[in-house]
């Protein structure tokens, strides 16, 4: 079982990230929240990583905390979340958000979030209250420097695969993308358009 890599970071196209470690290129999903403070390209990046095995597949998932790796494991033992509705939670608020909801029992807040309906939303209060006790506080840093040629295009393609519906992506892109803005940046800026915070 695989709990940490240690290696370069050679490529990033979110939701999706590839570490080379010792001559291997490992390829693993992230949540935003752990992108928006990876370092550049060519850079080593430490990843905290929930392995998971399926009958055809294996699958790899890196975070930067501790934090989110435990809000992951734990959202995914509630009924009807999978790892990718996971990653959407993680992507749209930060774990001590996260735990500030649940307590608070916000199950509208928590249905904005892709993939999360009503029912699902009150089972995450009522399977997660007792586990969201103590989580760290999870601020996330600046989107790194230089944006790509069409970062448009690629917070884009990132937002869709997070589960929000293409119309839906180009109307957040549309209203929140600036010139000179990174894909990490659009995407941060489109996930709180549509939370409305």
């Amino acid at each position: 079982m695989i709990g940490r890599l240690r290696g370069t970071l050679v490529s990033k196209q979110p939701p999706w990230l590839l570490v080379e470690v010792g001559g291997v290129g490992y390829e693993l999903e992230a949540p935003m929240s752990t992108v928006y403070d990876l370092p550049g390209l060519g850079k080593e990046v430490i990843l905290l990583i929930h392995y998971a095995q399926k009958e055809d597949s294996v699958s790899l998932y890196g975070f930067l905390t501790e934090a989110e790796r435990a809000l992951f494991r734990n959202l995914q033992k509630v009924s009807g979340i999978g790892a990718k509705i996971a990653l959407a939670v993680l992507s749209g608020v930060s774990t001590s958000d996260f735990a500030r909801l649940v307590h608070a029992g916000d199950v509208v807040a928590l249905t904005k979030i892709p993939g999360i309906g009503k029912k699902t939303a009150e089972r995450i209060v009522v399977e997660l209250r007792d586990r969201v006790d103590g989580m760290a506080v999870n601020l996330p840093g600046s989107a790194p420097a230089g944006a790509p040629l069409d970062a448009a295009g690629e917070a884009t393609v990132a937002l869709q695969q997070l589960g929000y519906k293409p119309a839906e992506v180009a109307r957040l892109v549309q209203k929140v993308a600036a010139d000179g803005d990174s894909a990490e940046t659009i995407i941060r800026k489109a996930l709180r358009a549509a939370l409305g915070s």
